[in-house]
Formats: C-alpha cells, structure tokens, sequence
C-alpha cells in the first residue's frame, strides 16, 4: 500500500499561521499600511505583545516598518511587503483547502 499524501495542514506557514500574526497580515493587506496605535486598537494588543509580532514579521521580511513624526508625534507605520502578500496568500490557500475538505467529509452528516 503506498504512503498517503501528506495532510494539508502540514502547509501551513508557522510565520504566518499564529492568530496574530495572520491578523496583522490580513489588516495590513486591508490597508496598505496602518500605524502603531491603529493596529494596537484594533486588534486588542498591548503595545510589547504588537512590537514583538511585528518585530518578528519585519524579521522574515513579511512586513516593512517605518518610524517618523507626525507633526511633532513620534509615530511606527507597518506595510505588508510583496513577500509578506504572498506568504498571506499561500496561508489563505491552504485554509481555503482544508476548509473545502472539512466540508467534504461532513457533507450529508447531520
């Protein structure tokens, strides 16, 4: 019998995958570009738990940081790079397909 293929799930990105490091991909995908306090607020972080993700996705060059003054306000703006669009993507593909079968397996199930 040969082996099975290796289950969907083993695709999944560990860069991307963590819930909020998704969130901030998909927001600034949404946005092109949204700063600090933005992305604190709405997604509910603190200020070090924001800074290390985004830390972490500047890292693996899935998002581009740019600090600057707004008037005489310090300010952080994250952008999704090109990399990080397409990391978003694959990861996207990847839960489209094993919510497609997800479905398939319990279609007919009550």
């Amino acid at each position: 019998m040969a082996d099975p293929a290796p289950h969907p799930a083993l695709e999944l990105d560990e860069r991307v995958h963590q819930k909020t490091r998704l969130a901030l991909l998909t927001v600034l995908d949404e946005a092109g570009r949204a700063d600090f306090p933005y992305l604190k607020k709405l997604l509910g972080l603190t200020d070090g738990n924001l800074g290390r993700h985004l830390e972490a996705l500047a890292g693996q060059s899935l998002v581009d940081i740019q600090k600057g003054h707004e008037g005489r306000r310090p300010r952080t703006w994250a952008a999704i790079t090109p990399m990080g669009r397409a990391a978003l993507a694959a990861e996207m593909k990847v839960l489209a397909d094993l919510v497609q079968r997800f479905q398939s397996a319990h279609s007919g199930r009550p």
